[in-house]
């Protein structure tokens, strides 16, 4: 496989990266190239100086035979004409766009096939804030992810030093709660995966990756001593794209929602756009206002800035100052494991979203979706299984997956299976796999094809 990315920003970066991992022909085009040599000094990739939006430069990165375009500089005209280019002048299979503009998404008409024909096209902030809606649901976890349509959720969450689970082995858990059936996938301890075992011991501070039904999530939550009640009073700091459409979802929700910005002119065009927001001129990171507006009172406080250190200073001032819950946007993955040991309890990333979106494109085997997990050492991804895959027809405690995968969930029909020793996956189940980024080839194989079809 062949894969041209145009635009080498934190998104085009780290696309390239997942896939130079993986071994996957890269080509990277960006007009900076300063940022180029930056990428050819830690990536095994190839790049190109020039527009992505030139056919000439595109004719040099041997556009004819690649696979894929994956347009994602901070130009929305570049994108689209980039992969417009890439219809008219070549046959590749597919087109990925990244789209900024609110007012465009992948229903309009203007990327169908009679048009711009794009097979994707991806909103970073827009995949940001249906995340964030789901962390607004489930208030005591971390993360929230959905697969299988929104029947199986896996949570990622803190345990924290008086919950009653610690110092209990994952066998002894079931004892706690019988017949409730949760699957922890991985614990993470000091910033270390470990892959669980039945006779693993939970400490307080761990970190742990769960998978249940979605009808039991908050009975889940209860059970490791997570909080469980909806938000009713929310802030959000930050009046672009981002903090629009939250608080457009948010108000949708029936709850009470303020917005603070500091540009006056974009305020008044936010009190225009939004019919229940509260919209609030000033400094999001200020003592005053923030104690004027009750943040003692409030349950979230969501800082979705362009400044990331404006983000983290203010998360951390509003739970001072008696915030329930406080997220912040954070883009630099290196951030991310800092942020949570100074107590903010939960961040977006919506560079995290693009390329769990760009990922099932690239997959083999019949992906349904894939999202990276933490610093993407790890991922979890829904497949359905296909009866030329080894996988299938046969029972887990026979079968052989690569170190650190664990399958979290079946779906079968209107059955959701947390699996055990004896589980079986059928044809045409929908699985829910949590693995390591490292063995993603080797579970590959076994996803695709039997070799025995082949004779």
């Amino acid at each position: 496989m062949k894969v041209i990315i145009i635009g080498a920003g934190e998104v085009g970066y780290h696309i390239a990266d997942s896939l130079s991992r993986e071994g996957i022909d890269t080509v990277v085009i960006d007009r900076n190239e300063e940022r180029l040599l930056e990428i050819s000094d830690t990536l095994d990739v190839q790049t190109i100086l020039g527009s992505g939006s030139s056919p000439d430069v595109l004719k040099r990165a041997d556009i004819g035979n690649a696979d894929m375009v994956v347009a994602v500089t901070d130009s929305d005209e570049t994108n689209m004409i980039a992969c417009l280019l890439a219809s008219t002048q070549s046959r590749i299979p597919i087109r990925i766009a990244r789209i900024r503009n609110p007012e465009l998404n992948e229903d309009s008409r203007l990327f169908k096939s009679d048009c711009l024909n794009i097979d994707l096209c991806i909103n970073p902030e827009r995949e940001a804030v249906n995340y964030m809606m789901d962390c607004l649901e489930f208030p005591g976890a971390s993360e929230v992810f959905s697969f299988a349509g929104g029947r199986i959720r896996m949570l990622g969450f803190p345990i924290d030093l008086n919950a009653a689970v610690v110092g209990k082995s994952l066998i002894a858990l079931r004892a706690m709660e019988p017949g409730f059936k949760v699957l922890i996938t991985a614990m993470v301890r000091n910033e270390k995966f470990i892959v669980p075992r039945g006779d693993s011991v939970i400490e307080a501070g761990d970190y742990l990756f769960a998978v249940a039904d979605a009808s039991r999530v908050r009975e889940l939550l209860r059970f490791f001593g997570r909080d469980t009640e909806p938000p009713r009073r929310i802030i959000i700091i930050g009046g672009g794209n981002t903090g629009l459409m939250l608080a457009e979802q948010i108000e949708k929700r029936g709850i009470s929602v303020k917005l603070i910005e500091k540009r006056r002119d974009k305020c008044e065009l936010l009190a225009a756009r939004l019919e229940k927001t509260i919209v609030l001129h000033g400094d999001g990171t200020s003592q005053e206002l923030l104690k004027e507006e009750n943040i003692g009172e409030t349950d979230f406080f969501i800082a979705v800035t362009n400044d990331e250190e404006a983000n983290i200073l203010g998360a951390l001032l509003a739970k001072q100052l008696g915030a329930r819950k406080v997220i912040s946007l954070i883009r630099r993955i290196d951030y991310i494991p800092i942020v949570a040991r100074v107590g903010i309890d939960g961040v977006i990333n919506p560079r995290h979203a693009a390329i769990g979106r760009i990922l099932h494109f690239i997959r083999k085997g019949k992906i349904i979706s894939a999202t990276p997990l933490r610093d993407e050492r790890a991922e979890a991804f829904e497949f359905v299984a296909l009866e030329t895959s080894d996988i299938t027809e046969r029972p887990f405690k026979e079968m052989h997956f690569p170190q650190g995968t664990i399958v979290g969930a079946i779906v079968r029909g209107e059955e959701i299976i947390i699996p055990d020793g004896d589980s079986v996956i059928l044809p045409g189940d929908h699985v829910v796999i949590f693995t390591p980024r490292l063995v993603i080839p080797q579970l590959e194989k076994l996803l695709t094809v039997k070799l025995e079809y082949f004779g």
